[in-house]
């Protein structure tokens, strides 16, 4: 092989692997956040479970960089299997377990009082369906979808989760995290989840860097 033809295919290998680098699978050993995943902590009361898909990516398989705020931020889509016959409404969570902030994973969205003959919702929904309302994430109360904006270095899981309940919740736009769990207490029929991978996306400019301290004041003669 000619010396500048093998010089180009290096260098196209490297380019090929360059992404991965640091993005390797989350080591299965440090998933900080499950004491606080909402599966665990509202189980339900029969053990039933739902059948969770999104048609955006498989379990485990990696969500695709425009279902994550590096681009566009769009909703992936859910589905899941109907609920046991007493289901009067569904709640989905969607939280990455990768890390802990303040004592909590990161909540990135919320969403209380889904129909109960509602179990699909769309790719690029922008608004809850009839009778349902946003819940919180970790930015505020009310709040619309919120990808993964993963940070450089292994990827986090992100668990989309769906709760069959045997109740409807006080519809509460100001509801917050706390609030939310504590209504869904003793209520849950069936649970399920898909989890998807975020990983940071190669193309996104590296963060802006921290400002430089202020100088100290100069000392005043005496």
């Amino acid at each position: 092989m000619k010396p500048s033809i093998r010089l180009v295919l290096t260098a196209a290998c490297v380019v090929a692997v360059a992404p991965a680098i640091g993005q390797a699978p989350p080591p299965a050993a440090s998933e900080v956040g499950l004491p606080y995943l909402a599966l665990n902590l509202l189980p339900a009361t029969g053990g039933a479970t739902l059948k969770v898909t999104t048609p955006a990516f498989a379990n485990m398989a990696d969500i695709p960089f425009e279902n994550t705020q590096y681009r566009g931020n769009v909703f992936p889509g859910l589905t899941w299997s109907k609920g046991p016959k007493a289901t009067k409404s569904y709640v989905v969570i969607m939280q990455d377990t990768d890390v802990v902030v303040r004592g909590d994973t990161i909540l990135h969205w919320t969403m209380f009082n889904i129909p109960a003959g509602v179990t699909t919702l769309a790719p690029g929904m922008t608004a809850p369906p009839p009778g349902a309302t946003y819940g919180p994430n970790i930015r505020a109360a009310n709040q619309a979808y919120m990808g993964p904006r993963t940070p450089a270095g292994p990827k986090h899981r992100y668990h989309l989760q769906v709760f069959a309940l045997d109740t409807a919740l006080p519809s509460d736009a100001a509801m917050t995290w706390d609030a939310l769990k504590g209504a869904m207490k003793g209520h849950v029929l069936a649970s399920g989840q898909v989890i998807g991978l975020g990983q940071r996306d190669p193309t996104a400019p590296p963060p802006a860097p921290a400002p430089a301290p202020a100088a100290p004041p100069a000392a005043t003669p005496h």
